[in-house]
């Protein structure tokens, strides 16, 4: 019992010192500063928002709302230093959920990109190295030391389930830090709460965020918890961005008959503003008790019959570029995925990720 206890106050000390005690002349960079990734428009009423300003009482209520979530946003730089901190202001204090937790609400996220000789597997150049943990509504910690010397680039990954005022990132005072190289058009994903993120144990776990690290693409998460449904309002919103390929997710919180009646609208007028975009159309993910239960499986194969009927309606009619994705292969069949049978785990989103990432990689042309 007492080695017990040693080992535990061992552990405590080591989070301390990781993320405490911070040298007073740390240089601390606002993130808008540096190469800001994630957000589709500059238009906002707030640095971190995910909708322009103009939106507000044009969009439904909802997705406003959870416009101010940060879901998505990183930062990407380069720098020398030994150490990382972050120090970030978010907009509230309930920093978890009952079933997701403080680490992916309102945490964030660092990987740092290594050298193709340390890769592994080969190609997959981002690595995870360290996580804010919140514990109040602001924080200021020590997210990653013990960096090898010379620059090497990072990217941070803002809050899923809330949102930032600021976010800062901290190096030691005689580091340089400036913004990494920007990396071409972003992939947008529209959808529900899965998409947003939930249930994610850390920010980078959230499947658009694995995507763009393997694909190492930027993407924009337009995840809305309970909202993702085609609203038109959005759809508009959508055509102005330039973008390297559409992901439409929305179906897990669309009932058939909006399914039917928004799918082919929505592909018509992002195909006319941007006819040689892909375009991919997801299916509702496999409910995971659908196996034993009949109910389950009833519930999101009637979606799905509905959204293929309208891709297969838009193929028919001469839409090129549309890119239809089965809901089957997305999180597997053992039922082990999700949290609560339809938010997935780390497990489902990589799942998830694994199931797009040659769908979009050829897409893009990277095979």
């Amino acid at each position: 019992m007492h080695g017990l206890l040693v080992a535990i106050l061992v552990a405590l000390i080591i989070v301390m010192v990781a993320e405490e005690g911070l040298p007073q002349d740390t240089k601390w960079v606002e993130a808008w500063q540096l190469t800001l990734e994630g957000k589709g428009w500059t238009d906002t009423e707030s640095p971190y928002d995910r909708f322009p300003a103009r939106a507000k009482g044009v969009v439904p209520d909802g997705p406003w709302y959870l416009s101010k979530h940060s879901a998505g946003l990183a930062v990407r730089f380069i720098t020398d230093a030994s150490w990382i901190a972050c120090r970030w202001k978010l907009i509230s204090s309930h920093l978890a959920m009952e079933h997701m937790p403080a680490t992916g609400v309102s945490g964030v996220d660092l990987y740092m990109r290594l050298a193709p000789d340390q890769q592994n597997p080969p190609g997959q150049a981002w690595h995870w190295i360290g996580v804010g943990r919140p514990r109040q509504q602001e924080m200021e910690a020590r997210i990653a030391g013990g960096i090898p010397a010379g620059e090497h680039e990072f990217i941070l990954y803002f809050p899923l389930y809330n949102g930032v005022t600021s976010l800062q990132i901290g190096v030691p005072a005689d580091a340089k830090i400036v913004p990494a190289p920007e990396r071409g058009k972003p992939i947008v994903f529209w959808g529900s709460s899965i998409t947003q993120g939930g249930c994610a144990a850390r920010p980078g776990m959230a499947y658009p965020a694995i995507l763009g690290r393997w694909l190492d693409v930027p993407t924009i998460n337009l995840g809305f918890s309970g909202n993702g449904k085609m609203d038109p309002p959005i759809t508009k919103l959508l055509t102005e961005l330039d973008v390297a390929a559409y992901v439409i997710d929305c179906c897990p919180n669309m009932p058939p008959q909006m399914i039917e009646e928004r799918t082919e609208p929505l592909v018509r007028e992002l195909r006319a503003a941007h006819p040689d975009v892909p375009i991919l159309l997801v299916e509702n993910i496999e409910y995971q008790a659908s196996a034993a239960l009949p109910g389950a499986k009833k519930a999101y194969l009637s979606k799905n019959e509905k959204l293929r009927a309208a891709y297969e309606r838009l193929v028919q009619a001469g839409v090129n570029g549309l890119i239809y994705v089965p809901g089957e292969q997305l999180l597997g069949n053992d039922g082990e995925a999700t949290v609560d049978g339809t938010h997935p785990t780390d497990l489902g989103f990589m799942r998830m990720a694994q199931a797009l990432r040659p769908i979009l990689a050829e897409a893009l042309g990277q095979q």
